[in-house]
């Protein structure tokens, strides 16, 4: 995609939203967690995207939308919240797969040429959002390769986007994808073929080199760290992604992701889930452990019947989360995503952030904010 299509989909992408009503609310709120950041906007990166959503008498669906800061053209480093179209889109691959006969779901074992050990997609997906697991992740990458990854989110409307690697690893930007090999019984067996897929070519944003010294190898190195090959997935597409999978309907057939009803339900029972409901230690991998908006900030068993369908992301000091946060008791429900840099010592991938001073205790009580002042609209 050339920089002039590229630049005119980010105006695109913008259009229609606007800083109103309620940020201007909680730019004056007395709370320490919010006060901080949103008093330092700028040096923390800050964008935040809001949807109200209400459910008409007809059974449609109007969404009000408001921003904070939003600047697709500014990058973040989106982390681990690529997992996200990642798990949807291997569901319909594997439906593709399903409708050209072959009987492999998302409980089939596979494993990698040269490499016994079985898997799961249906368990990859389990890990991806019980803890961000990102040998699951990279999995599920060599099951769609990037080129399918970015082509299938393109036809849903849902671009800019660019995701162009695996998590880690000398081998992250590999263009080829491994050999996968489905189990189908019976001692019969299908080899998925693998697939070459372009290079990532270097993005050209503002804001796309960071900080003054970044780590590399144990070594420090002076000067600005780059993100030109990382991947690129702003704030409004993973809103609109999060709007285009919770109210399918109220979108054309081709934005629609096309998932059966069973693997829509196990896809909205994994990302709402707890660690300990997939099998984790609770204790390492407490109930807010992938949760940051309104719990993130404690520890404590989560008891509350607010279901919150997400994705967070942290590395490199970026924080970002994407949630539909529903209360069905109090028949609240609406939209949130939210990124946040917090690097001090502008120095990268030196493990020094401040996810537990600044980042987590500001997306929690942004989305306690939120929730009150929706809260308090059902109750007017």
């Amino acid at each position: 995609m050339n920089a002039v299509k590229f630049l005119f989909l980010i105006l695109i992408c913008n259009v229609g939203y606007s800083q109103s009503g309620i940020f201007k609310k909680l730019e004056k709120s007395s709370e320490p967690e919010l006060k901080n950041v949103f008093e330092n906007a700028e040096k923390f990166e800050v964008q935040v995207l809001y949807t109200a959503i209400t459910h008409k008498k007809n059974g449609k669906v109007s969404f009000q939308t408001e921003d904070f800061r939003l600047d697709d053209s500014t990058y973040f480093y989106p982390a681990s919240t690529v997992k996200l179209p990642v798990a949807i889109l291997s569901l319909e691959k594997l439906k593709e797969l399903q409708n050209s006969g072959l009987q492999i779901g998302k409980d089939s074992e596979y494993h990698f040429l040269n490499d016994s050990v079985s898997h799961t997609i249906a368990k990859d997906i389990n890990a991806i959002f019980a803890v961000s697991d990102n040998d699951a992740y990279n999995r599920l990458f060599e099951f769609l390769g990037q080129d399918y990854i970015n082509k299938k989110l393109r036809e849903k409307g849902l671009e800019p986007v660019r995701i162009s690697h695996r998590f880690s690893g000398d081998t992250s930007l590999e263009t080829v994808t491994k050999q996968m090999i489905f189990n189908l019984g019976e001692n019969d067996t299908y080899e998925l073929p693998v697939t070459h897929n372009k290079r990532a070519v270097p993005l050209e944003f503002k804001a796309i080199e960071k900080g003054k010294a970044y780590m590399e190898n144990d070594s420090l190195k002076q000067g600005a760290f780059t993100f030109a090959l990382k991947n690129y997935f702003p704030l409004s597409v993973q809103h609109q992604l999060m709007k285009q999978l919770f109210f399918p309907q109220e979108f054309n057939e081709q934005q629609r992701f096309n998932l059966t009803k069973e693997d829509r339900a196990f896809l909205m029972q994994a990302m709402s889930s707890y660690p300990q409901e997939a099998g984790y230690d609770e204790k390492e991998f407490y109930d807010s452990y992938g949760k940051f908006f309104i719990y993130g900030d404690s520890e404590e068993p989560i008891t509350s019947n607010i279901k919150i369908y997400n994705k967070v992301g942290y590395a490199y000091g970026t924080l970002t989360e994407t949630a539909y946060i529903h209360d069905p008791d109090n028949d609240v429900g609406f939209i949130l995503s939210a990124t946040i840099l917090v690097n001090e010592n502008e120095t990268f991938n030196d493990n020094e952030y401040e996810f537990a001073e600044i980042g987590i205790p500001f997306l929690a009580e942004l989305g306690r904010q939120i929730y009150e002042i929706e809260l308090a609209k059902q109750n007017n």
